[in-house]
C-alpha cells in the first residue's frame, strides 16, 4: 500500500491512540510518579508514533526498519510500564486491558511492516 503521509498509515494512528490514552489514563497518578512512572510510560507511548512518523521520512528500508523496531521497542517498554501501573494497583484492569489490546493490535502491524522491508530472498 502507498502512503502519502505518515499519517495515513494505520499503525501510526493506532500509535497515537495508544499515547493518547496512556496521557490521560496517568493523569490520575499521584504528583510523586510526575518524574516516575507518568514521565516514563508517557514517552515511551509516545516513542511508538514518533519512530513510525520518523521511519516513513527515511529513504532506505534498512533506516525505515531501524525506526520500525525501535518502535517495536516502545511497544514493549509500554506494555511493561502498564503491567506494573496494574500491579501496583495505580491503574484500573479494564483499562489496561483496553489499551494493551491496541498495542497487540499495533505490534502485529507493525512486524508486517518490519517484515516486508525485508530483502526478498533470490531464487
Amino acid at each position: 500500500m502507498t502512503y502519502y503521509s505518515f499519517e495515513d498509515m494505520n499503525v501510526w494512528k493506532l500509535a497515537m491512540e495508544i499515547a493518547e490514552r496512556v496521557f490521560h489514563l496517568t493523569s490520575k497518578l499521584p504528583r510523586s510518579e510526575d518524574y516516575g512512572l507518568t514521565s516514563q510510560i508517557r514517552r515511551s507511548a509516545l516513542s511508538i508514533s514518533a519512530n513510525i512518523a520518523e521511519g516513513y521520512g527515511r529513504s532506505t528500508s534498512l533506516d525505515k526498519k531501524r525506526f520500525y523496531t525501535i518502535a517495536r521497542g516502545s511497544i514493549f517498554e509500554t506494555k511493561s510500564h502498564l503491567i506494573y501501573g496494574n500491579n501496583v494497583n495505580y491503574f484500573e484492569r479494564s483499562e489496561v486491558t483496553e489499551i494493551n489490546k491496541m498495542i497487540e493490535t499495533s505490534l502485529l502491524e507493525l512486524n508486517k511492516l518490519i517484515k516486508s522491508l525485508e530483502p526478498k530472498p533470490q531464487p
